[in-house]
């Protein structure tokens, strides 16, 4: 089912809904929505930017997942961490730093001391 945006006639007059923007999943046979859900306002449905859906890598990046996924694999958690570690820090990638940490605990380091010296 397709996602479409609405947002109220006179936005001034919205409520915390619909003056801004709001999302409605509706299939494709549905009437166009006229009023805001939650407070009965006129709204109006908005032509929708598309977004893609498709995040290019860089090579880098992909050399740097495979070669900790290679060392996770073969249980060396902490050459797997320090990579994560070093890249994530590099590319700002939470996710990559959070698998770093998970690697950190095991390969028997004690992470809570990891993450608060790295909060400092």
């Amino acid at each position: 089912m397709p996602i479409y945006e609405y947002e109220a006639n006179e936005p001034s007059q919205g409520c915390a809904t619909c003056f801004r923007r709001f999302e409605v999943l509706r299939r494709m046979g549905d009437p166009v929505l006229g009023v805001c859900p939650a407070c009965g306002g006129a709204v109006r449905k908005l032509v929708s930017r598309c977004r893609a859906a498709v995040v290019e890598r860089v090579d880098g990046d992909v050399r740097v997942e495979n070669q900790v996924r290679e060392y996770e694999r073969e249980g060396m958690w902490s050459h797997a961490a320090e990579l994560a570690d070093k890249h994530s820090e590099t590319t700002g990638d939470t996710a990559l730093k959070q698998r770093a940490y998970d690697d950190y605990h095991k390969a028997g380091y004690q992470v809570d001391k990891l993450v608060s010296s790295s909060n400092d």
